[in-house]
């Protein structure tokens, strides 16, 4: 059976086209840029370039496929390019008419719970292509899924980045108003058995987690899974509109968009007489919040250069050691192994009960910085002499720190490069000031320390070099951290299909 999916790269999407894969369908992708998207999975998915508000694009996408998957949609609008209307309601009419013309045999939708009730302009978008669907002229599925959250997702995913880098969290009115979210896993899982089963036509079903959660209750959670407790400001909901506003003209994200402020009072929990699909229908046991919860807190997408502000920079901070007591290899390996020990005092290796402190590749590995609370990074990339981390959401500067030893003209040379440009307009002005000057001085008191270890010194001290890179340099070196990242999704997908866990 192949499957033609529409925006899998997404938190749903991304899960959705693995579960597919991993129950031995063949995939056929949907998206702007699906060559490249498709990349990351090493088997079963096909592209397919297009986008659902160009019909002439998406012509012949659905041939050959037994069912559509139509995923794409977006919560918050980007006029004039991106509205409720063109992507949410007119793009769906443009996939039930390829999947019409190609004589595909079952479509589903993916919907949003409380889309039946719900007073957003979102929630009426979503309504409207519910009936769309109803219209199809081969079986038809739609599920309502409750918000999904996962790797990147626009709202807990934030939540849980605001807790952990902010000494204030602002909270929606009370922040007692009820929802029930899915695990991103789960509702893959779920979507891959939607696809199969026949049975299932004609049907609306509501999908979501087993536990009803709020504001105050994710940042509880958050709060014991993290040691960080922020104070909270309840915001009225007038104010948080324009909060919204202001955040958004700095690069700043919250928990909620302005659509997302109405939703967010509407309780979107399972009402169905008949319950729960996710248990009732699919038989799938859920994940629980709290251990969903914990899955998230590592595995936050990577922010890459190209997601920053200003102009990329290489800093290199470097020391050539002479009468080093270790070879390259055995100094690194000390370094990997004592990293939290080597690592200057004031970044804090490992706060997060259960976090490693020592890095692995494929890992995420997550440090205190002073008056900028928890950040995190992941190992990318580890050799006997190289290990490189890209940085995660959340983190100030979006970029990578490249750490390596080498022999050098009879000596060992112990090198930190960094990859380094702001991730927000605030961080930019910060990095700008005495930001910057604290991470130079963090960089060059590790070589340091690298030097003590290897039992030599380094006549020379610590050298540094900062150049700031033209665009072409600066996208040769997104490309080679996109191909580190790229390489790590596809090994973890070609093995189990889930990403790795560090927590315990």
């Amino acid at each position: 059976m192949r499957v033609l999916v529409t925006g899998g790269t997404g938190v749903v999407g991304q899960a959705a086209v693995s579960a597919i894969v991993k129950r031995g369908h063949p995939v056929r992708l949907l998206s702007r840029h699906a060559e490249h998207d498709a990349k990351e999975w090493p088997v079963g998915v096909e592209p397919f370039d297009g986008s659902v508000t160009d019909p002439a694009s998406v012509h012949g996408s659905a041939d050959g496929c037994d069912v559509v998957l139509h995923l794409v949609a977006v919560v918050d609008e980007h006029p004039p390019e991106s509205t409720f209307e063109k992507v949410n309601v007119e793009g769906t009419r443009v996939m039930v008419r390829e999947a019409e013309r190609a004589g595909v045999r079952r479509f589903v939708f993916i919907s949003s719970l409380g889309a039946d009730r719900g007073e957003s302009e979102y929630h009426k978008s979503k309504k409207a292509g519910e009936e769309i669907v109803r219209g199809f002229g081969g079986a038809w599925l739609i599920v309502r899924p409750g918000n999904v959250y996962g790797p990147g997702d626009e709202q807990i995913s934030l939540i849980l980045k605001l807790v952990r880098s902010l000494p204030v969290v602002p909270v929606l009115e009370d922040g007692d108003q009820t929802f029930q979210p899915i695990w991103a896993g789960d509702l893959g899982a779920a979507l891959a058995l939607a696809v199969e089963r026949e049975d299932l036509s004609g049907r609306t079903l509501e999908i979501a987690g087993p536990d009803r959660t709020s504001m105050n209750d994710l940042i509880d959670r958050f709060a014991e899974i993290t040691r960080r407790k922020p104070i909270r400001v309840p915001v009225p909901g007038f104010l948080a509109s324009l909060g919204l506003k202001v955040a958004e003209t700095f690069g700043v994200e919250l928990p909620v968009n302005d659509g997302q402020l109405t939703m967010v009072r509407e309780r979107n929990v399972v009402t169905a007489p008949e319950g729960n699909a996710l248990v009732q229908v699919f038989h799938l046991t859920p994940t629980p919040l709290a251990e969903g919860l914990k899955k998230l807190a590592d595995s936050l997408p990577e922010l890459l250069p190209s997601e920053g502000v200003g102009t990329l920079k290489r800093k290199r901070f470097w020391a050539d050691v002479v009468g080093a007591r270790r070879t390259p290899e055995a100094l690194f390996e000390h370094f990997r192994r004592n990293f939290d020990a080597i690592t200057p005092w004031h970044l804090h290796v490992g706060p997060e009960p259960g976090t490693p402190k020592e890095p692995r590749e494929g890992e995420t590995l997550t440090m205190a910085l002073p008056m900028r609370g928890h950040i995190q990074v992941r190992c990318e990339e580890l050799s006997p002499t190289t290990m490189t981390f890209v940085t995660l959401e959340g983190h100030p500067i979006a970029g990578a720190v490249r750490f390596l030893t080498e022999p050098r003209d009879g000596k060992v040379r112990f090198e930190v490069q960094v990859y380094d440009r702001a991730a927000n307009v605030i961080d930019w002005l910060a990095m700008g000031t005495i930001g910057g000057r604290v991470q130079n001085a963090t960089w060059r008191e590790l070589v340091e320390n690298v030097v003590a270890a290897s039992g030599g010194s380094a006549p020379n001290g610590v050298e540094q070099e900062v150049v700031s890179l033209d665009d072409d340099a600066a996208a040769e070196v997104h490309r080679w951290l996109e191909r580190l990242v790229v390489a790590r999704k596809r090994e973890e997908r070609g093995t189990s299909g889930e990403g790795r866990g560090t927590r315990g």
